[in-house]
């Protein structure tokens, strides 16, 4: 018997994965299907990063970077089942997704005092919600260790490539789309901090041959289950 939303209240779900691995849509739906919220840690870097970009900051230059996100204001709400990012007011949610914003977010990424803060930021949406899912790459090792379940979902690097490609506006082959993701995927596991590893505690899922419902499909079995175990305590 399917448990009900009213039985997964108080619960933080997070999915961790490298990027193109179908993280994001794969959180989006899964909170769509329990009646959660939402949460794109990616958006929060993009974000930094556009504020960045459009103050002409050195985004090789940390303490440039921690001057910008102390200086804008930055809003993250749940509207509508999506997530709706203001930079001092206005609506950049689509703005953060232009090119140049993904080639540079990889300075905010790896800031080590910069992502202490967007951990904090985390937490502080997370706080106001009841039940939550929420997607990155830190997210059941750093910013919430405690998490009532965990993922984390990988896929081949060339379907990855795939994907991205499939997603993105820009004309690109796939070898090259393939090389940036490697050398994302270097970036991101070699950072000092919040460095891209699945928690000792997470599943594991190999999306390369799912399509996104039977990911999702996957993921709530293991909601499911986790809130039958802990509704019997």
């Amino acid at each position: 018997m399917p448990v009900t939303k009213s039985e997964m209240a108080n619960l933080v779900i997070t999915i961790d994965g490298p990027a193109a691995s179908g993280k994001s849509t794969v959180a989006r739906r899964l909170a769509e299907r329990i009646g959660a919220s939402f949460l794109d840690t990616g958006a929060m870097y993009r974000a930094v990063t556009l504020a960045a970009i459009n103050s002409g900051a050195d985004m090789s230059d940390e303490e440039k970077l921690l001057s910008v996100l102390g200086s804008s204001e930055f809003q993250f709400t749940f509207i509508e089942g999506r997530m709706v990012v203001f930079i001092d007011g206005i609506d950049v949610t689509k703005q953060i997704r232009r090119p140049e914003v993904t080639d540079n977010a990889r300075y905010i990424a790896s800031a080590a005092k910069l992502r202490e803060k967007l951990v904090e930021m985390q937490r502080q949406f997370v706080a106001r919600e009841k039940k939550i899912v929420t997607e990155g790459r830190d997210q059941g090792t750093v910013a919430f260790p405690e998490a009532d379940v965990k993922f984390f979902l990988t896929a081949d690097v060339k379907e990855r490539a795939r994907r991205r490609r499939d997603e993105s506006l820009r004309d690109e082959n796939l070898e090259q789309i393939q090389r940036a993701i490697e050398e994302r995927d270097k970036s991101d596991e070699g950072r000092t901090v919040g460095p891209l590893r699945p928690a000792e505690d997470a599943v594991v899922i190999d999306t390369t041959d799912l399509s996104i419902e039977e990911v999702v499909e996957k993921l709530l079995c293991y909601v499911e289950e986790r809130c039958r175990k802990k509704n019997q305590k």
